[in-house]
């Protein structure tokens, strides 16, 4: 049977060895994220928080943080999804396979229960008692990070037309009153189609956030699905049995009957407040910024409630396996949704949406040896007009054709595919002026910033080195090797740079702060070089120019990737909080040998 609440969940994982108690008294402000992060980072189980300081309810963390074990508790309907989502690519696969799909569908119709039967309804309480998490410092007070936020379109839309959306919901701190709560959604959410209907009618827009009950929910909440297609019914499918709703007394809305919490309440037309700033998963504070307020009407809890949170934060965290299972689950409807795409992947070190991989066909003249990009820029246009796609910064795109093998999952090899092939006086297409993510701050404002496509197709024109030359250029400064045909550097200037030079034959520069810790790793050079440049303002190349206003360089492309003003401030950690969790990790404290 599935999981109803997540309580339901805690025994099966406590019996299998996935479930740490943490009984000592804790502060869900800074102390339980700087725990779970460790407890991610050594790759350890879901922690039970007993004993959380200012509220009455226990606090779990880390439960999706291993992709097993997110798939051990969606078990009961993994099978069914991931046959529905086959269909949905390869509709011949029905004869092959189809039984787990043809059991999973009826799972996709909500069932309604009668009020006094919905268990979150059992118990009322108020924002101050839910437990006040908080993961760094700065942040401007405490927020539901894993909250499952539902509306429907005004007029009466019904549950299969609703929306349930991951968006961050501030439960305190700025200028909230007791009763109300910051509501930041982002671009292209489902949420904002209903928000701005019910603004053009002048009405309120209802809204109800659960947090917990069925793991199914949760997942549906942040899972891209196509738009038009209901959440409530996805999360039947994947629970293996449909999402039960009731009616409340405090909204006209229907609610979670299983949740283990809800906050329900409305959005009035025009009332906007400063929210946040907020640590997020690029790795920096998102800053404060207005956004709709949540007028709160009820807050219900299950009698049993436990209220599950994650850290958010720079990559990896838990969020880290959310991605990876979502792609497992919708990487097969890919090229039924955008014919001539093969993979793409939003590279969770870069934060997700700075930097899309992807592998596409290149067609266009299969008698012919592919000489330039042709097919792969009509697709590149594709992924960059289809959804939350589409708040990409850079986009590197290769043709399957030349390495039916080649993997966008593997971020180096692709990264040395590409660079092998590229050539920069044509193969870089900018788009300026445009709207980038609302957590991005290298642009110029707020989802305002640019974009660069990269297409490299044929045999590779150059071999990659790896050792840097003697003899340096006039002003190159601590340059150290990333990867093969990948530099870091403190200073260069590009003027003074001839692209003859043997340090040109590293095809890619990132000009940075530190350039050791760029070079340490694969996951600080992606995080550095692709969350802090704007293509259009920050790539610059050696001998650059542009011939019929396409802009390229002879020699190699330069990323400025040094902070500047403009960008949020990166996240770091309480010194106090750092030493009282060591404290716990040492011999006989309650994290020894866990962390």
């Amino acid at each position: 049977m599935s999981y109803s609440s997540t309580a339901s969940m805690l025994p099966d994982l406590e019996r299998t060895g996935q479930l740490l108690r943490f009984t000592e008294p804790i502060d869900a402000r800074l102390e339980m994220a700087a725990v779970l992060r460790r407890v991610y980072a050594a790759g350890g189980p879901a922690v039970l928080f007993t004993r959380p300081l200012g509220s009455p309810f226990p606090v779990v963390g880390n439960l999706y943080g291993q992709i097993e074990r997110a798939r051990f508790l969606l078990r009961h309907g993994l099978r069914a999804t991931e046959a529905v989502m086959k269909l949905r690519a390869d509709p011949a696969s029905l004869l092959r396979n189809g039984l787990p799909a043809a059991l999973g569908l009826p799972h996709g119709l909500p069932i309604p229960v009668p009020s006094r039967w919905a268990p979150v309804l059992a118990c009322r309480t108020s924002l101050d008692q839910l437990p006040r998490f908080v993961s760094w410092p700065d942040d401007g007070g405490p927020f539901v990070t894993l909250p499952q936020v539902y509306s429907e379109a005004p007029g009466g839309s019904g549950p299969l037309g609703g929306n349930l959306g991951m968006y961050r919901v501030q439960l305190a701190g700025n200028d909230y009153a007791h009763d109300e709560a910051g509501l930041h959604y982002q671009l292209h959410r489902g949420i904002g189609v209903h928000h701005a209907a019910a603004l053009a009618r002048g009405e309120r827009l209802w809204v109800n956030v659960f947090v917990g009950g069925p793991p199914a929910l949760t997942w549906a909440a942040v899972m891209p699905l196509p738009e038009g297609t209901p959440e409530l019914a996805f999360a039947g499918l994947l629970g293996g049995r449909g999402v039960r709703l009731a009616r409340s007394p405090s909204s006209p809305l229907r609610l979670s009957a299983e949740a283990d919490f809800v906050i329900q309440g409305y959005v009035e037309p025009g009332l906007l407040k400063p929210e946040g700033p907020f640590g997020d998963h690029l790795g920096y504070y998102s800053l404060t910024h207005p956004y709709p307020v949540l007028k709160v009407t009820g807050v219900y809890h299950r009698r049993d409630a436990v209220w599950p949170a994650t850290v958010v934060g720079r990559p990896p965290q838990e969020d880290t396996s959310f991605g990876a299972l979502i792609h497992e689950l919708t990487g097969p409807v890919l090229p039924a949704v955008l014919p001539g795409i093969k993979q793409v992947h939003a590279v969770d070190a870069a934060g997700v949406h700075p930097l899309l991989l992807a592998v596409a066909s290149e067609r266009y003249h299969p008698f012919q040896p592919r000489r330039r990009p042709q097919e792969l820029l009509v697709c590149a246009h594709a992924i960059l007009g289809h959804g939350q796609l589409s708040l990409a910064k850079f986009l590197w795109i290769a043709a399957q054709e030349d390495d039916p093998a080649l993997d966008c999952h593997d971020v180096g090899a692709f990264l040395r595919h590409m660079l092998e092939r590229v050539d920069w006086r044509r193969d870089l297409h900018f788009e300026t002026q445009t709207t980038i993510d609302t957590l991005d701050y290298s642009g110029s404002g707020l989802n305002q910033g640019s974009k660069v496509t990269i297409a490299a197709v044929g045999e590779p024109i150059r071999k990659l080195p790896e050792l840097i030359p003697e003899s340096l250029p006039e002003g190159v400064r601590r340059p150290r090797v990333v990867m093969p045909g990948v530099l870091a550097l403190e200073g260069v200037d590009p003027k003074k740079v001839a692209a003859d030079h043997p340090l040109c034959a590293f095809p890619l520069w990132v000009v940075c702060d530190d350039s050791e810790f760029v070079a340490a790793s694969l996951h600080n050079f992606l995080w550095v070089a692709f969350t802090r440049v704007n293509p259009a303002a920050d790539i610059d190349g050696v001998e650059a120019g542009s011939v019929n206003k396409h802009w390229g360089c002879k020699g190699s492309l330069i990323l400025n990737a040094r902070s500047r003003p403009q960008h949020a401030p990166p996240l770091l950690e309480s010194e106090a909080v750092t030493r009282k969790v060591e404290a716990w990790a040492a011999r006989g404290g309650p994290l020894a040998g866990r962390i």
